[in-house]
């Protein structure tokens, strides 16, 4: 059986529908008075997930069988996903979009770590490539993936901070979120 394709096109639908998702959310919020932070960065992630698929697609021999255990682990990330998007409901999307006076999301992944989507779409990223054999797209799409995940953590700690403030929770989280740098980043009185 022919799983590399298979699996590609589940990717692909997959991708598609969640932007499709996205794109109604965002047009929702909008329309309820969010803003989006940091949309000059946005291109970036669909040019990156966009080269990811097809340097997949071009590179990888139709034929090769996947490794049932990376390819268990990537079904398991799926459920990940899925979780998040439940959790954050009509907050979900693949922009940058705040409401202001919104409460922060606590609940499902969030209790566990911040920014839960984010380490579930660089393990994804990471991990589909070595289900078929291809580290080299591994490695160069993670650290890729890794620049534009720092980029973006800084600009929505921020707009988080900004929400926390704004929706009357508690000072010491909005304090904890400006806080939390990325690797590399000065604080305020570093500068």
């Amino acid at each position: 059986m022919m799983w590399f394709p298979i699996v590609l096109g589940l990717v692909v639908f997959q991708r598609l529908g969640e932007l499709w998702l996205a794109n109604e959310n965002t047009k929702r919020l909008m329309a309820e008075g969010a803003v989006e932070i940091g949309a000059g960065h946005y291109p970036l992630f669909v040019i990156l997930h966009a080269a990811w698929l097809s340097a997949l697609a071009i590179l990888t021999p139709w034929t090769e069988s996947p490794h049932p255990w990376l390819l268990t682990i990537y079904v398991v990330l799926q459920f990940g996903r899925v979780w998040v998007i439940a959790t954050l409901g009509r907050f979900w999307t693949t922009r940058i979009i705040t409401l202001p006076g919104a409460p922060l999301v606590r609940s499902g992944p969030f209790r566990v770590v911040r920014h839960p989507n984010y380490w579930i779409a660089s393990l994804e990223i990471a991990i589909l490539p070595l289900v078929f054999g291809q580290v080299w797209i591994a490695v160069m799409f993670t650290a890729l993936n890794a620049m534009l995940i720092a980029w973006r953590v800084r600009l929505e700690n921020r707009a988080l901070a900004d929400r926390a403030e704004e929706s009357e929770q508690p000072e010491c989280e909005a304090a904890r979120l400006r806080r939390i740098r990325s690797p590399g980043e000065k604080s305020r009185s570093e500068l």
